[in-house]
């Protein structure tokens, strides 16, 4: 999505020939670094960075391949900051408006384009089949027609990902198979029906692979108890490593991790530090007594949470500490204030 995305792949040597290079508003020296790396593909995501792929490709002497992210005009029914598909999205190319069509007629007259594939992401934490089943109807014919008017040959497809994962006991997912199967079986059946080669298909399952790869630990401050009202615990971190409750009300289950044997006894609401009445990381959940020193543990927190990390209020983002078969090891030590001022001119 970044070129710091593509600079920290890059220096783990990852193959670059893997790499999709996303963005809705990707910067000419991005684009540059992309091509110059030789990244797979790049996600055009409109028509003004078609010709600037182009043109990069173009000056550089090669044939970039590329995919378009068309939107399909389908409502996800996800929280409305987390959905991309619709047509009032600033991500992609609407069919409905005819702007995929033109992107898709301009891509394949390019001189160092080769359209390879077509791309939708539909949002995140979707927990349904039946918004992958449409897309899927939808860009396969939008894809056929496009083969008839043009001579486009559909080689490759993305539904993208968005695949929801289990972040509260009540609200339990689906296993992949329910995914999986729904958009291979739409994709099978929609070819067939149209008569078109089945494409390669790709997926980006993201969240639904890393989200419980971690746990995020605070340690319990100051405790303010409202008699009637709410009994807040407050924590060493919040909204600055975690602003995704802020952001569009997530809900996280909580532990005492250094107690986690012990029976509930009260609810409480898990506060952050920061200077925001909305910095809250859990409300109203039910928890042994708590007191100041305890650990408190967030599990599910391996996506979105370091990487939309700041540091408001001048706060230092955690450590992370790798836990592998029984052996632990800091893999990013935490900053310093040292760290804070490092690109400050004094």
């Amino acid at each position: 999505m970044s070129g710091g995305e593509l600079a920290i792949a890059r220096s783990v040597d990852f193959p670059a020939e893997k790499v999709y290079f996303h963005g809705n508003n990707k910067l000419r020296e991005e684009i540059e670094l992309a091509l110059s790396w030789g990244v797979g593909r790049i996600v055009v995501d409109n028509i003004e960075e078609l010709s600037q792929v182009n043109e990069v490709a173009r000056e550089a002497g090669i044939t970039q391949r590329i995919m378009l992210r068309l939107t399909p005009g389908i409502d996800a029914h996800t929280h409305q900051h987390i959905t991309t598909g619709v047509i009032d999205s600033k991500f992609g190319l609407s069919i409905v408006t005819g702007h995929a069509e033109e992107a898709a007629a301009k891509a394949l007259s390019a001189s160092n384009l080769d359209l390879i594939g077509l791309h939708v992401h539909l949002g995140s934490l979707i927990f349904s089949v039946e918004p992958y089943q449409q897309a899927v109807k939808i860009i396969i014919q939008f894809a056929a027609q496009i083969g008839d008017r043009y001579g486009f040959d559909f080689r490759e497809f993305s539904p993208g990902g968005g695949f929801a994962v289990t972040y509260t006991r009540d609200t339990p997912t689906p296993d992949v198979t329910y995914y999986a199967s729904a958009i291979a079986d739409s994709i099978q059946s929609s070819c067939r029906q149209l008569g078109i080669q089945q494409p390669r298909l790709v997926v980006e399952p993201g969240r639904a692979i890393v989200g419980r790869a971690a746990i995020a630990i605070y340690r319990a401050g100051a405790i303010k108890d409202i008699p009637g009202v709410r009994k807040y615990v407050s924590v060493d971190g919040g909204m600055a490593d975690n602003i995704r409750p802020a952001l569009y009300g997530s809900r996280y289950e909580a532990l005492v991790a250094n107690r986690v044997r012990e029976a509930v006894a009260e609810q409480v609401t898990i506060a952050g530090k920061f200077c925001e009445s909305g910095d809250i990381l859990v409300k109203d959940v039910q928890l042994p007594n708590i007191a100041a020193g305890d650990l408190i543990a967030l599990p599910v927190c391996g996506a979105y949470c370091l990487p939309l990390a700041s540091n408001y209020n001048a706060s230092l983002r955690p450590a992370v500490v790798l836990v592998n078969d029984g052996k632990a090891r800091v893999i990013r030590r935490r900053e310093s204030y040292d760290d804070l001022m490092h690109c400050d001119f004094v």
